[in-house]
């Protein structure tokens, strides 16, 4: 069954469910069941039964496409990310609780002693682990929220620097995690519909796409112009930093109890009260630079990709051996610090996995090829490049899937390009762009989840501060494809 437009239903319940209520994983779950419902009828099951399960007449089960199927199936596939979430709590919490991340943030202020200073000095953290977002993500939230937190920056404008130069970075360097999987997508659709008139690898038209990868470009030079004020804050964000100014709350008003603490002030202090002790800034220092040290071996010398799981697993390690062996640390409190980092993590496991099973849905629903395939009898040459980006962009944005929306839109978008005449390189770039925004956008993306629980807030607080702010690169983005289609024009 062709879904049409009723594919757009659980987006968009998910959508006014989050605003409504500022609750995502809830918002995410109920969308997957809507999905589930749908998919469910238009496909014959028509009952509430076969929306939830499969099942094989007359014992047994099917892997099937009920919402238990696909979740189950998806759990299946995800462990390997709760994994990683929950070794990233544990290191998050061996460096503060250990005083190891205020050791370091003590000597970063010799360097990075102003608002401003900070902000740029976390954008070129940013720039520099340009590997993985993920990684970009936990090591730059670990090393500068600290330091963030003695200048009375607010968390959500942390968050906001640091995602930026998440995706937004690793789309633009072509030995990034980003680029082999895009250089690969074009390979594929090379195969089948030949895009260029003499040979030309995916990764080297990825790399000469690069200059028009407009989004990346524009977000990273808007986050600049609000770092050094050239564009004054505003909106959320204008009110969380007056929260901070006026109260010296770095965290959203609700995170307070009664005393004016948050849950994680309240333990950091009666952890320096046992102690009175901080860990030196090496301590800090080694663990995370191992991260990249090893991300760089496994990339440039083993030519494997990079396991961010096993990365984690030895800073982790790294950490414990460290500040056991310089008696800041107890054994036992290495192991419960680990149980207390999967705890941590708990919302984001869960909010990451229903972001899945949602996605898993809207392949099965067909949204990206039927939104894609709607706009474009409206295509003329001068408008794709506009066009493709927002209808990619809005599609990455929704799904919070951006390499699947990648790869479904090449094989699309790439050859309708050729035969209208469309510069390739300019259309790999839109394409590019619209997942990178879609990355930076989603407030129920993983890579939004990372950043979040890496600065300590949530995924809507996120979205109510930082989104207003993205959207002035997107909308830069739009009106120069908008004049690069039609001076590109044939």
């Amino acid at each position: 069954m062709e879904f049409g437009a009723l594919a757009l239903i659980p987006i968009a319940v998910v959508l006014v469910v989050a605003i409504s209520t500022k609750r995502a994983a809830e918002a995410l779950f109920l969308g997957s069941v809507v999905a589930a419902i749908i998919y469910a009828v238009g496909t014959g099951g028509g009952s509430w039964y076969t929306a939830w399960w499969t099942t094989v007449e007359p014992w047994g089960w099917a892997e099937g496409t009920g919402w238990f199927d696909v979740l189950i199936n998806t759990v299946g596939g995800y462990i390997y990310y709760a994994i990683l979430f929950g070794m990233f709590g544990a290191i998050i919490r061996i460096l503060d609780m250990t005083g190891a991340a205020a050791g370091f943030a003590t000597v970063a202020t010799r360097f990075a002693n102003s608002r401003k200073k900070t902000l740029f000095t976390t954008f070129i953290l940013g720039i520099i682990i340009f590997i993985d977002d993920y990684l970009n993500a936990f090591g730059v939230g670990v090393a500068m929220r600290p330091l963030s937190d003695k200048l009375k920056i607010s968390r959500e404008f942390l968050a906001y620097v640091i995602n930026t130069t998440g995706a937004a970075v690793c789309i633009l360097v072509p030995v990034s995690s980003w680029a082999a999987v895009y250089a690969g997508n074009l390979d594929a659709t090379q195969e089948s519909a030949p895009l260029f008139d003499t040979v030309i690898s995916g990764i080297d038209a990825y790399t000469r796409s690069i200059p028009y990868m407009v989004y990346s470009w524009a977000a990273l030079a808007v986050c600049l112009l609000f770092i050094f004020k050239v564009i004054p804050l505003f909106g959320g964000m204008k009110k969380a930093e007056e929260r901070v100014a006026l109260t010296g709350r770095i965290f959203p008003d609700w995170y307070y109890d009664e005393e004016g603490k948050t849950e994680e002030e309240r333990e950091k202090a009666e952890l320096e009260e046992q102690t009175r002790k901080s860990a030196g800034w090496w301590n800090f220092a080694v663990p995370v630079v191992s991260i990249i040290v090893f991300a760089l071996v496994q990339k440039f010398v083993l030519n494997a990709e990079i396991d961010l799981v096993m990365l984690v697993i030895i800073a982790v390690l790294i950490a414990g051996v460290m500040l056991i062996a310089q008696k800041k640390l107890k054994i036992g409190e290495f192991a419960n610090s680990i149980v207390s980092g999967f705890k941590d993590m708990a919302y984001v496991t869960i909010l990451v996995m229903f972001a899945w099973v949602l996605q898993a849905f809207n392949d099965l629903l067909g949204l990206t090829p039927w939104v894609i395939e709607s706009v474009e009898p409206i295509l003329s040459p001068a408008l794709l490049p506009m066009i493709a980006f927002i209808v990619v962009g809005a599609l990455a944005f929704a799904t919070g899937s951006f390499w699947g929306v990648a790869a479904i839109s090449f094989p699309i978008i790439l050859p309708l390009a050729k035969s209208m005449g469309v510069d390739i390189f300019l259309t790999i770039g839109v394409i590019a762009g619209a997942t990178a925004f879609g990355s930076h956008a989603c407030f129920y993306s993983d890579a939004v989840t990372v950043t979040a629980a890496a600065t300590g807030i949530r995924n809507i607080d996120y979205a109510k501060t930082a989104l207003p702010l993205i959207c002035v690169g997107a909308a830069l983005s739009i009106v120069i494809y908008l004049i690069l289609g039609f001076a590109m024009a044939p």
